[in-house]
C-alpha cells in the first residue's frame, strides 16, 4: 500500500490492528480472569477500526480462538466450587460471558466477512458466532448463573438463518461439525436442567452430549410436538427449548425428540448398574461411578419424561431455617446437632405440596451444591421435613436460591450395616424415612452416594433409642441418585 495515500484514519487503523497482532503474539496467561481486560479493548478497537474486510476477518478469527481457549482455562476453575461463587469468580463469569457476546455479535455483522451474501453470514462466521454463543451458555450452566439476555434468541436466528440457507446441516471442516450439531447440543444442555446438576456432574452431561446427540433429531410433523421427549423452539422468543408435555408447541415452532436418546441413557445405566464397565458403552470413566450412573438415569429423566407439575405452585413469602448435608441433617434427627452446621436463613418463595423454592437470606451455607441433603423447618412450624436440593441458582455472590423436593416429613437416624467378609460388616450411617404416599408408597434410607453399590439386598438397620433396635430388611430399588445422597426404597425381610 502507497503511504502516501493513506488518511490518518488508515494509519491509525493500522496501529491498532498491529497491537492487537503483537497482544495476540504473546503467550496466554495461566489465569483466564488476566485474558479478559485486553481481548475486551482488542475487541471494542477492532469493532472502531476502519480496515479492510479481509484483516478484519483474520484478526477477528484470531481473537476467537484467544477466547475459547480462555474458556477452556476458565472451566476448571468454576468447577466443584460451591455456589454462591465469591465475587472475583463471578467477576471473571460475567466478563468472560461479555466477550462472548461480543465476538458472536462481531461475527454477524454485515461486514464482516467478504464471502457475505444477500446480508446473511458464511457457514463458518455463523458457526463461530454460534459456538461463541454456546459457551456462554455452558458457563452459566457450571456457574448456576443466568445467561445473558438475547443469547438465545440470535442462536435460534443463526440457526433459522442457516437453515433457510441450505447449509445448516453442511459439516464445517475447520469446526469439525455442522451449525446443526452446534445448536442441538445447546439446546440438549438446556433441556437437561443444567441447575439440577453440579458443576462436576456437567462435566460428564456436556461430555455425554458429545458423544451421542446424534440420537436426538429434528422433526416436522406437527403430530409429534406433544408427544413425551419432544421439545420445541420458538425462535422469536429469547428462551429455551420447551417440553411438550408441559406446554403445547405453538404454530411455527421447531421441535425435536429425544426419545432415543433418553431411552439409550436408561439402557446404559442398568448396563452400568450390572457391572458393564464405562469404556465397553463408549462412556467416559466417570460414568463407572455411582454418582455417574445417576446422572445417566436423571439424563434419561429430563430428556425422555419431564411430564407436567404434579401438584402447583402457591407464591408465599415466609422465613424457614435450614440445616445442609446429609451429616449435619442425621446429626439433627439424631438429637446432637452439629456445632459447626447452624440451621441459616431463607426465605420460603413458593411452595407445593412436594417442595419449595427457597432463597437464602443469611447464614453460611457452606459446600451447597445440587443433589445435597436438607432438612428445612418454617417459622411457625416445630419439625423438620428431609428434602433433596434439585437445583441451585445463584444471580450474584449475594443471592442463592433452591428447589426442595420433599422426601420425608420425619426421619430417624440410624446405621446401616451390609454383609461382607469381615463380623462387623460395613457400616453407613443414614436416615430411616418413612412411606410418603403418594409420592412413594414404601420406607426408605437416606444414605451417601455409593451404599446401594454395595451389592447386597438384605440389609440390617440398627436404630438407637432408649434400647438398640435391630431390623433386618431388604432393598427394593433406588428412588434417587445424586452426586452426595441416594434414596434406597425398602421393606421388612420376611424370609426365613
Amino acid at each position: 500500500m502507497n503511504n502516501a495515500l493513506l488518511t490518518d484514519d488508515d494509519i491509525l487503523a493500522l496501529i491498532d490492528l498491529r497491537a492487537t497482532l503483537t497482544w495476540l503474539a504473546t503467550t496466554p496467561p495461566a489465569q483466564a480472569a488476566d485474558d479478559l481486560a485486553p481481548l475486551h479493548a482488542h475487541l471494542t478497537a477492532v469493532r472502531d477500526t476502519r480496515t479492510a474486510p479481509v484483516q478484519r476477518r483474520k484478526v477477528l478469527d484470531m481473537l476467537d480462538a484467544r477466547a475459547k481457549a480462555a474458556v477452556q482455562r476458565l472451566l476448571p476453575e468454576i468447577v466443584g466450587v460451591s455456589l454462591p461463587l465469591s465475587r472475583r469468580s463471578r467477576q471473571t463469569v460475567r466478563g468472560m460471558q461479555t466477550v462472548l457476546l461480543m465476538l458472536a455479535e462481531d461475527h454477524l455483522q454485515p461486514g464482516a466477512d467478504v464471502r457475505m451474501k444477500h446480508g446473511g453470514s458464511d457457514p463458518l462466521s455463523a458457526w463461530r458466532a454460534l459456538d461463541a454463543l454456546a459457551c456462554h451458555l455452558l458457563i452459566s450452566g457450571y456457574a448456576g448463573a443466568p445467561y445473558g439476555p438475547g443469547v438465545w434468541k440470535m442462536a435460534h436466528r443463526i440457526y433459522r438463518a442457516a437453515a433457510d440457507a441450505g447449509y445448516a446441516s453442511a459439516h464445517i471442516r475447520e469446526a469439525g461439525c455442522t451449525i446443526e450439531d452446534t445448536y442441538l447440543r445447546a439446546s440438549l444442555l438446556a433441556c437437561a436442567q443444567p441447575a439440577s446438576f453440579t458443576s462436576r456432574e456437567i462435566a460428564l452431561v456436556v461430555d455425554y452430549i458429545a458423544r451421542f446427540s446424534s440420537r436426538a433429531v429434528f422433526v416436522a410433523d406437527a403430530a409429534a410436538a406433544t408427544a413425551e421427549g419432544v421439545f420445541w423452539i420458538d425462535p422469536d422468543r429469547d428462551a429455551p427449548p420447551t417440553s411438550a408435555g408441559r406446554r403445547p408447541a405453538p404454530a411455527g415452532a421447531l421441535c425435536f425428540a429425544c426419545e432415543r436418546l433418553a431411552q439409550l441413557a436408561e439402557e446404559q445405566a442398568d448396563a452400568l448398574q450390572a457391572g458393564v464397565r464405562a469404556a465397553a458403552l463408549d462412556l467416559p470413566e466417570s460414568a463407572d461411578t455411582p454418582a455417574g450412573h445417576g446422572v445417566l438415569r436423571r439424563l434419561a429423566h429430563h430428556w425422555g419424561h419431564p411430564g407436567k407439575r404434579r401438584f402447583p405452585r402457591r407464591r408465599q413469602n415466609y422465613r424457614a431455617e435450614l440445616c445442609i448435608g446429609l451429616g449435619a441433617v442425621r446429626a439433627l434427627f439424631d438429637g446432637n446437632p452439629e456445632t459447626d452446621a447452624e440451621p441459616t436463613q431463607w426465605m420460603v418463595t413458593n411452595e407445593s405440596p412436594d417442595g419449595y423454592a427457597v432463597m437464602h437470606v443469611a447464614g453460611k451455607t457452606g459446600r451447597l451444591a445440587a443433589g445435597d441433603a436438607v432438612a428445612v423447618r418454617s417459622e411457625s412450624k416445630a419439625d423438620w421435613q428431609v428434602c433433596i436440593v434439585r437445583w441451585a441458582q445463584s444471580e450474584n455472590p449475594e443471592h442463592l436460591e433452591l428447589g426442595l423436593q420433599i422426601v420425608a416429613t420425619h426421619a430417624i437416624a440410624a446405621t446401616l450395616v451390609t454383609p461382607s467378609n469381615t463380623a462387623q460388616g460395613r457400616r453407613w450411617p443414614v436416615l430411616a424415612l418413612p412411606a410418603l404416599p403418594p409420592i412413594r408408597s414404601d420406607e426408605a434410607l437416606l444414605a451417601p452416594t455409593g451404599t446401594a453399590a454395595a451389592g447386597a439386598q438384605k440389609l440390617i438397620l440398627l436404630i438407637e433409642r432408649e434400647n438398640l433396635e435391630i431390623r433386618e430388611i431388604r432393598a427394593t430399588g433406588l428412588a434417587e441418585q445424586t452426586a452426595a445422597v441416594e434414596l434406597i426404597t425398602f421393606v421388612p425381610d420376611e424370609m426365613p
